[in-house]
């Protein structure tokens, strides 16, 4: 009876998101092999529910590693990757290639079917390259080109909008492109949210493998359940979000602010973390909403 009682929990929650859009960010440390067929299990859930599940993918890991095996060197200022040409090149394979593929395949295991591609695709993303900015590394100011790094300028659902209404899930590679035919590698944090913003999704997910936003880092028991975006920016001028999360954060508040309902940020190395958090008031992650959505939240739990 209790494993019953659970479904009957989740009930309420299947209906109000039936037919919704939720855009799901993989980080690369998510698409290995060691976490791979579970994550593609809970994202089958979701779509055999009724919900447009939009993936988009990361790398870091996997870029890092294979380019020591082609002997690529890894070129980093103040924590960000600079992408040479080279670089580039590798990225292409490694995003639209390997870990593409490999999502694609762990989904179809589970019957749901995906169709995988890039933002170079169907005029999904159009970039620009990033202008040189001035960085602090080592306490000094220093510029720096990003080389074929991209900033993106326009979105177009249309082909996304076509595969969802399909019935397919688009799992894409943070890659863009402009009108001359230039590719470029874009932060795929700021490619989900973008897209969660284009689509307005109901949901910005971003699966990660830390608890999500920690008062304290070091410290799992300081983990922040849930926050509105201006006690966020509060955190972010007093240094308190740091390093690779930062991004994470500044995406998911970008979202909120542009008309996404709800964005969370949890540990999709766990097992279950997905499903926990959308179908579990209490949820284990970090959801990031704006006053209005954080007042009805809390009339939820009560």
């Amino acid at each position: 009876m209790n494993r019953v009682n659970n479904l009957k929990e989740i009930l309420p929650y299947v209906r109000t998101f039936q037919g919704a859009t939720f855009v799901i960010k993989i980080g690369g440390e998510v698409c290995g092999e060691k976490y791979l067929d579970e994550i593609a299990q809970q994202l089958s859930l979701l779509h055999h529910i009724g919900i447009a599940v939009v993936v988009v993918h990361g790398g870091g890991p996997q870029m890092d590693a294979w380019s020591k095996r082609m002997g690529i060197e890894r070129k980093v200022v103040a924590g960000r990757r600079i992408t040479d040409l080279e670089t580039l090149q590798a990225t292409k394979m490694i995003f639209a290639g390997l870990i593409s593929t490999d999502l694609v395949t762990a989904l179809r295991k589970q019957g749901a079917p995906a169709v995988g591609l890039t933002g170079a695709d169907g005029y999904l993303l159009t970039a620009e390259r990033r202008a040189p900015i001035d960085v602090q590394e080592n306490g000094k100011k220093v510029k720096v080109d990003f080389q074929h790094v991209g900033d993106i300028t326009k979105v177009n659902t249309t082909l996304l909008l076509g595969l969802i209404e399909q019935g397919l899930i688009p799992v894409v590679a943070s890659l863009g492109a402009d009108d001359e035919g230039n590719t470029y590698n874009i932060n795929a944090d700021t490619v989900a949210s973008k897209l969660a913003i284009a689509l307005q999704a109901e949901k910005y997910i971003i699966l990660t493998d830390v608890a999500g936003i920690l008062r304290n880092k070091d410290d799992a028991k300081t983990l922040v359940s849930y926050a509105d975006i201006d006690a966020l920016q509060t955190m972010l001028d007093k240094g308190s979000i740091t390093d690779g999360m930062r991004p994470k954060v500044t995406t998911c508040m970008d979202a909120v602010k542009n008309g996404v309902h709800r964005t969370h940020i949890i540990d999709g190395t766990r097992e279950g973390t997905l499903l926990q958090e959308l179908f579990v008031n209490e949820g284990c992650g970090t959801m990031i909403v704006d006053k209005k959505e954080k007042k009805a939240y809390e009339k939820e739990l009560k």
